[in-house]
């Protein structure tokens, strides 16, 4: 690019007559795809790329507030009303010691059974009460009023209660599909805005529930169609940027739903009305309706759907902002791409059809979820399992332990470009196994130890997190890439559905099968990870037949001199 811009413009045709020759071939000797013009030409970040990965980060703040059932479906600490004593439900004070007699100590559930009904709240005396025989509570009184316990009384159906979180799992898994097939078919933007939509109207009418069954399929509901929000900004940042800045996106995304978290504890703790609570975090979702005018669509999605002057007209945007320059040499090597193989574009085949055909990309198939089952399973049974080790305020537990995964993630970004991607990931996996199999065998009485081991374990599947989202992406063609990446989030929300189910297994049979159940997890996901191909330093694919490239010497990306 010897030329000056001057000379450039004196000498060539615009570049709507270049667009308008024939499609038939291409002026360049060597087919010119978005990565090559990006590194080469329009700048793999610049202002454009800043402007709109600052817009998506907000979606993806916005993502984080469906775990807001964590506080709205909070346990609260409750007991049996004793109206031998002269307790009401009006009346009742949770703290009362004058009816203890009435209660074994260290439960909730149940009482004595009792002898007499003739008793005050100044008046409740143990022979009052059969102290060898126990019966289930009629009516409860609650610590506080501050979560749908209380609103729809669940005392003691803990089962019931925790019921949410397994629908906020299974929602998520439903939309992945869903959220994936709109995305690749009617385009990033109107998968983004949609999903951010619909998390804010059905979030808003939750606030509004009657009954524990209407709060729980309107949760089921919003997350079904609003979970997608998190995989479509993703999918748009990383497609927007040159592959240097893939894993800075990567991580700032992750770090982006940390915050999103991070927000969410402190809006809990600011407004304790569970549903003002709810009704603060999803109002506000309804202003990403006008990224509809002034967000562009993915230019990489645009040029796989072969929309080349809409494609161009966004390039022309890009190039603007950025202050760079396009020749037509490039633009319309871009615009007319050389006619693939049948084989290459799997002879229209489906995409079933062709995972099948494609024994590499059927592998990655079958070897993908499993790395997502293991993430999930770890990061979010790490993070249920974490209260018992921080204080007592729940909102300053969730706060750190959202705050830790921070580090984990700008971590990564300091060691995927340095040791690539197999690396990175498959040492997060071993990093947070070896200190999850330690943890088991610290003694309890160590609990400061065990916190730093604890923590290390959530720093190290925070690396993993940042990591998968980018090796997952960048191992999948263009015309597959957000359906297959759904794919393996959808399938690994069962690590996600079963993670809530490991403090049962702690505290019924031994303390240490969670920690040890995250260990062995991450060792086998690990050693999946290095049978897969580096990316480091390839293009990312837009078609199958690069995708099945990645790992050989024509997948690097080449450099102009």
């Amino acid at each position: 690019m010897a030329e000056t811009q001057d000379g450039i413009e004196a000498k060539r045709p615009s570049v709507a007559e270049s667009i308008k020759t024939s499609r038939k071939g291409s002026v360049s000797e060597k087919p010119i795809d978005l990565d090559d013009l990006l590194i080469n030409e329009l700048g793999q970040f610049g202002w454009f790329q800043a402007r709109m990965i600052c817009l998506i980060s907000i979606p993806m703040i916005m993502s984080a507030f469906m775990s807001e059932y964590i506080f709205s479906a909070a346990a609260i600490p409750h007991r049996c009303i004793i109206p031998e004593c002269g307790e009401t439900s009006e009346n009742a004070i949770y703290d009362d010691y004058r009816i203890s007699a009435a209660m074994p100590n260290g439960t909730r559930c149940e009482r004595f059974v009792p002898l007499a009904s003739n008793g005050s709240l100044n008046y409740c005396p143990d022979y009052m009460f059969d102290q060898n025989e126990t019966q289930e509570c009629d009516e409860f009184v609650y610590e506080r009023d501050n979560s749908v316990v209380y609103d729809f009384d669940l005392g003691c159906q803990d089962g019931l209660r925790v019921l949410v979180g397994t629908l906020n799992s299974v929602g998520t898994l439903l939309v992945l599909p869903i959220i994936g097939f709109i995305s690749d078919r009617w385009g990033r933007r109107v998968a983004l805005i949609l999903s951010v939509f619909n998390l804010g109207l059905v979030g808003f009418i939750r606030a509004f529930s009657v009954n524990y069954p209407m709060y729980l399929a309107l949760h089921l509901l919003q997350t079904t169609v609003g979970a997608g929000t998190y995989s479509s900004a993703y999918i748009f940042a990383t497609e927007l940027v040159g592959p240097k800045y893939r894993v800075v996106t990567s991580a700032t995304c992750s770090s982006m739903f940390a915050v999103g978290q991070v927000i969410l504890g402190l809006v809990a703790w600011l407004v304790q009305p569970w549903r003002y609570m709810i009704m603060a975090l999803h109002i506000p979702c309804f202003i990403i309706i006008t990224y509809y005018w002034f967000l562009s669509e993915s230019v990489r999605w645009l040029l796989s759907k072969k929309m080349y002057e809409k494609a161009r007209v966004v390039l022309e945007k890009v190039a603007r902002i950025n202050k760079k320059q396009i020749s037509e040499k490039s633009m319309h090597s871009l615009m007319n791409p050389p006619p693939s193989p049948p084989a290459s574009e799997a002879k229209g085949n489906g995409l079933i059809k062709t995972i099948i055909k494609s024994r590499v990309l059927f592998r990655r198939v079958c070897t993908t979820p499993i790395w997502w089952i293991t993430t999930t399973f770890v990061y979010y049974g790490l993070s249920i399992n974490s209260t018992t080790l921080i204080g007592t305020n729940m909102y300053l537990n969730f706060i750190l332990t959202c705050a830790i995964e921070i580090p984990g993630f700008f971590t990564a970004v300091l060691i995927l470009d340095r040791i690539g991607r197999k690396a990175t990931l498959s040492g997060g996996f071993f990093l947070s196994a070896a200190f999850n199999i330690a943890f088991v065998f610290v003694p309890q009485a160590l609990t400061t130890l065990r916190l730093i081991l604890f923590l290390l374990g959530k720093f190290g599947i925070s690396i993993v997190f940042t990591s998968l989202y980018l090796f997952t992406s960048e191992l999948y063609p263009t015309q597959y890439r957000h359906t297959l990446l759904a794919f393996s989030s959808m399938i690994g929300r069962v690590g996600s559905i079963t993670a809530p189910l490991t403090p049962l297994l702690a505290d019924n049979y031994w303390h240490g099968i969670p920690n040890s159940m995250f260990g062995a997890m991450g060792l086998i996901s690990g050693i999946l990870v290095l049978t897969q191909p580096e990316t480091l330093g390839t293009k990312m694919p837009d078609t199958l037949d690069e995708a099945e490239a990645i790992g050989k010497p024509e997948s690097k990306i080449q450099r102009s001199t």
